[in-house]
């Protein structure tokens, strides 16, 4: 491990990182190591029985970006869980979506003029601006915690994407977390702090294929966020999946609508919806609701062949 790295490390965890236990994942994902987050992911024409719990998967009494959150939402499925970073007044990274506390807590301005200490006084809302008490973790907690649960994807926001990856290498996380990208700069940044990290990488368009494909950067190495879509194009899921990537579409915009916003009360109705996603080529979906849709699609079913021995039940 580089020096610097270890000594910021230590320093983060000496500033006063809180460990937060939580119970057993039932729906663990374990790929183990970063060869075997590669396999996971590489397309062989068997249905991975996952989804991307957007911010964690936000509910009633469960705010996002939340370990409580997290928690919950493996105890329904297997999961990614995308997550977002910000950075405090001295430094630490932690889990808020938001530039500012205002809608996500009890705090009040930036999340950057607020030290670590400062933040750990105050409570995060749920979904319906209820406080709750449960507080605002560290990256550093969220890692941790993730390990031989789930994988988490991080959303870095304005952290840049090469000191993400240097905070990934030092947990030696590169088995379970990917780094989000947003450009061909974040992804070649990326890589060279680390080429064992995966990336989850914007590739809504033929463009967006064509750039990456000349980046030099394995396909083996990312999965393709395909668009906020219920319709993903299914020539370029195909282009994807070829190149040996596996894609997956985000429905928190337009399928997952008629349950946030109160106007159904199952899933059910929309299962032939959901799994046209799949069809159309998304090997996975990044959804709101990640403990409805996990249940409604694979019913807690393992996949078949090599890489059921990611998929443990516990």
């Amino acid at each position: 491990m580089n020096p610097l790295l270890a000594v910021a490390l230590f320093l983060g965890l000496a500033a006063g990182i809180r460990a937060q236990p939580a119970p057993a994942a039932a729906f663990a994902l374990d790929p183990q190591t970063p060869a075997g987050l590669r396999a996971l992911f590489r397309p062989d024409g068997v249905r991975l029985p996952l989804v991307s719990a957007h911010r964690g998967g936000a509910g009633p009494g469960l705010p996002e970006n939340c370990l409580a959150t997290f928690a919950a939402t493996v105890g329904a499925t297997w999961a990614m869980l995308e997550i977002d970073l910000r950075r405090t007044k001295d430094g630490t990274v932690v889990l808020m979506h938001d530039a500012t506390l205002d809608r996500t807590s009890n705090g009040t301005g930036p999340v950057s003029a607020r030290t670590l200490a400062e933040l750990r006084s105050l409570r995060l809302k749920d979904g319906r601006g209820q406080l709750t008490d449960h507080g605002i973790p560290t990256l550093d907690e969220a890692i941790a915690w993730a390990r031989g649960k789930a994988l988490l994807v991080l959303d870095r926001k304005e952290v840049p994407a090469a000191e993400v990856a240097k905070i990934v290498t030092a947990h030696r996380a590169e088995a379970h977390v990917l780094v989000m990208t947003y450009s061909i700069k974040d992804v070649t940044d990326c890589h060279a702090v680390n080429p064992e990290i995966m990336m989850e990488v914007m590739m809504g368009t033929r463009a967006k294929f064509d750039e990456f494909d000349r980046s030099g950067v394995p396909w083996a190495n990312i999965v393709a966020f395909v668009g906020h879509t219920a319709k993903p194009d299914p020539e370029l899921c195909r282009l994807i999946r070829e190149k040996g990537a596996a894609t997956l579409a985000g429905t928190s915009r337009n399928l997952d609508r008629p349950i946030l916003e109160g106007r159904a009360a199952t899933l059910a109705p929309q299962r032939a919806d959901y799994s046209a996603v799949l069809e159309s080529g998304a090997a996975f979906i990044e959804t709101d609701l990640p403990r409805e849709l996990g249940p409604l699609l694979y019913a807690g079913n393992p996949p078949t062949g090599p890489k059921a021995k990611f998929f443990l039940r516990r």
